[in-house]
């Protein structure tokens, strides 16, 4: 079992700037992916960001050149920083864990909303 903790949500203005953190525990393995994903109101949960623990990353079009994901392997924990953000990044942000047993852990969520 993986546990992820998340935190950093928050209301912003459009433009402004956020960070999210997730922190994993439990028995997991050192080569594993994590990201985040979002979940708007009436829409699919989709991925934002991703990043392995060879520090490869990947990112959604939409937030290519305003977020960074980064990771502290020593702490188990993966961060997104957020600039530039836009009414329509508003969404439940979901921390996820994957590794070679394919088996998908998420974190609670943290509300993300961008005000115009």
């Amino acid at each position: 079992q993986v546990q992820l903790v998340e935190s950093g949500g928050g209301l912003v203005q459009a433009g402004g700037s956020l960070r999210l953190s997730c922190a994993a525990s439990g028995s997991g393995f050192s080569i594993n992916v994590m990201g985040w994903y979002r979940q708007a109101p009436g829409s699919q949960r989709e991925l934002v960001a991703a990043i392995t623990s060879g520090g490869s990353t990947n990112y959604a079009d939409s937030v290519k050149g305003r977020f960074t994901i980064s990771r502290d392997n020593a702490k188990n924990t993966v961060y997104l920083q957020m600039n530039s953000l836009k009414p329509e990044d508003t969404a439940v942000y979901y921390c996820n864990y994957h590794d070679v047993r394919n088996i998908h852990y998420w974190g609670q969520g943290t509300q993300v909303t961008v005000s115009s």
